[in-house]
């Protein structure tokens, strides 16, 4: 187990005030129950229930009050109950309706015990049967390994202290080390077993037996959350043939050169997203807050981790020959990873991705993706080449209120004052690949 950058968050919700039994979002094996593992060593007493065995089940089934139930728990797991600080991790919690119901009891008659609780298809196999206590419960996105902590796992710590303090030396020796480094990344992904097995073996080979089995989990879990057999097919359908997609705009009737109709995989492909497999990314046409997403155009398919397209779309050989991720895959990879990192700087369970378009009969536009920030929107395109040839970016800094865009490319940082054919000047902050996970902190240093 590496260092995950979501335990400072955990570490947070532990000591704050009216604390709420928390509850750990994310897909399949984006290491929720090692984290939590991890995070459990910082407590006198860490209990862990998998509720895929029917004998803890029983013990919520068996509920009579809360006292009873907490008793259980200890005698089952043959633990003194002691007045220390306590943390009861529910794994697996879609598999008892009951174990759910039962969260907000903790919250109102035992505040002191820490309760963590996950599944990996909670809103698909629970949300027409219970709803979640609302407001007794809180929630915490777990996503796949950002670069930073791809960084930590490989060991190069005094690189990642430079990344994320934004010192990475000037020149082009020390950017190209880490360079290469984020290309890799790109390479493999971030899932956790994938990064901890190459920082290992330092084998790319090795890892397609783990991302076999990863994507081979991802089409056994299709009957626990498909309603019925057309579904079942539509889901596979889209598992099988939809990596090549990653990071284009998609229609949904006929994905995928299918004969699907447009409802059928629409319902698909949100029960897909509810298990954090992929995100349908809808563009927005504001240039100010609040942004808004334009349901009625077509939208940039996501997938939860760039190592697993390149695995499942057979892109690997590509990824790895290139000197320039921008360069791969006609840089949808680079759009792909790029979405990722942005995706791991906010942890909420309902953050979601945008980008802008202008479709009009006299210009169309597009921006790879807006990040609001500060009370405004921020242009960000992953491209490289002349400022000049940046014409959508000119375009929406034309009609935004601000003067900060982002430009990020596989060139060492710098920040370019630009002015667009309409007279508008702006800073240009080209950031590297490397310091998406440290934005915001960048950003506000030049708002």
């Amino acid at each position: 187990m590496f260092e995950r950058n979501i335990i400072k968050e955990l570490e947070q919700w532990a000591v704050r005030n009216n604390r709420k039994p928390l509850i750990l979002r994310g897909s399949r094996q984006v290491g929720k129950t090692s984290l939590v593992d991890e995070f459990g060593k910082k407590f006198e007493i860490y209990i862990k229930i998998n509720l895929e065995n029917a004998e803890y089940i029983k013990l919520f089934d068996d509920y009579v009050n809360m006292e009873t139930l907490l008793t259980g728990i200890f005698l089952t797991k043959e633990i003194s109950r002691r007045n220390v600080p306590t943390l009861i991790f529910i794994d697996e919690i879609q598999y008892s309706s009951r174990a759910v119901m039962l969260l907000r009891y903790f919250y109102e008659d035992y505040p002191d015990i820490h309760v963590i609780a996950a599944g990996s298809l909670l809103e698909s196999m629970l949300c027409k049967n219970i709803s979640f206590p609302v407001g007794r419960v809180e929630y915490l996105a777990v996503r796949p390994c950002n670069f930073c902590e791809f960084l930590g796992a490989m060991g190069r710590t005094e690189l990642e202290k430079v990344v994320r303090e934004f010192s990475v030396p000037q020149g082009l020796a020390i950017h190209s080390i880490i360079m290469d480094l984020f290309n890799t990344f790109s390479l493999i992904g971030g899932m956790p077993e994938i990064v901890a097995n190459y920082a290992d073996n330092k084998d790319i080979v090795g890892l397609n037996r783990i991302y076999e089995s990863l994507l081979t989990s991802y089409r056994d879990d299709v009957e626990k959350y498909a309603e019925k057999n057309t579904m079942s097919q539509v889901i596979r359908y889209i598992l099988k043939n939809g990596w090549k997609y990653a990071a284009q705009r998609v229609t949904l009737g006929g994905f995928a050169e299918s004969l699907y109709k447009a409802r059928e995989m629409g319902e698909a492909f949100r029960t897909l997203e509810k298990t954090f497999v992929l995100e349908l990314c809808y563009p927005t046409t504001d240039c100010c807050v609040p942004v808004t997403q334009d349901l009625k155009r077509s939208p940039k398919l996501l997938w939860l981790d760039c190592g697993l397209v390149n695995y499942a779309a057979k892109l690997q050989k590509e990824v790895f020959g290139t000197k320039d991720i921008l360069d791969a895959y006609r840089g949808k990879i680079a759009e792909q990873i790029v979405a990722q990192e942005l995706l791991a700087l906010d942890s909420r369970v309902s953050n979601v991705r945008n980008f802008w378009v202008r479709e009009k009969n006299t210009s169309q536009a597009e921006i790879d993706f807006v990040l609001q920030f500060d009370g405004k929107v921020i242009p960000v395109e992953v491209k490289s080449g002349h400022n000049a040839h940046l014409k959508s970016l000119h375009l929406f800094m034309n009609e935004t209120p601000h003067d900060i865009a982002v430009r990020v490319w596989s060139q060492p940082f710098s920040v370019d004052k630009v002015k667009t054919q309409a007279g508008k000047e702006f800073n240009l902050i080209n950031l590297p690949f490397y310091y998406l996970g440290i934005l915001e902190k960048i950003l506000e240093q030049y708002i």
